[in-house]
This record gives structure tokens, C-alpha cells and sequence, in this order.
């Protein structure tokens, strides 16, 4: 059971898809913590020295799908 979940689906160009991956590139290596703001709040997850990364690509006929996953 899921005690806290914050999910945000939207069309955005690629570019401002890059952008933001490298926003959280960078909170990533920067900081031990990654942040995010939905709602008017702000929500802060400490991220520890290491993860696991999970890289997914679905080629489907109509669709494509990169799911990309850090646990901890």
C-alpha cells in the first residue's frame, strides 16, 4: 500500500522533457535530496549515495514508451 504518491501526466515538447530530466539530473548530483512542487506544496525526498536504475524502452505499433526508474 502506497502511503504518499504524487503522479503528473502532460504534453510537453521535447525539449522542455529534456529540460526537466536535467533539472532532476542535477538536484540528483548535487544534493542528497530531490525536490518537487504540486499543488502549492513542496514535497522534498532524501535520495541516498546509491540507487537502482531501471531503463525501459516498449516499441509498440502505435506507441512508444522510455520509462525510466530509481528506487531505493
Amino acid at each position: 500500500m502506497d502511503i504518499f504518491e504524487v503522479e503528473q501526466k502532460e504534453r510537453v515538447t521535447r525539449e522542455e522533457a529534456a529540460a526537466r530530466l536535467r533539472h532532476l539530473a542535477d538536484m540528483l548530483a548535487r544534493h542528497n535530496d530531490i525536490e518537487f512542487e504540486r499543488g502549492g506544496m513542496r514535497f522534498t525526498v532524501h535520495v541516498p549515495d546509491e540507487v537502482d536504475l531501471k531503463l525501459e524502452l516498449e516499441i509498440e505499433t502505435e506507441a512508444r514508451e522510455l520509462e525510466i526508474e530509481l528506487t531505493w
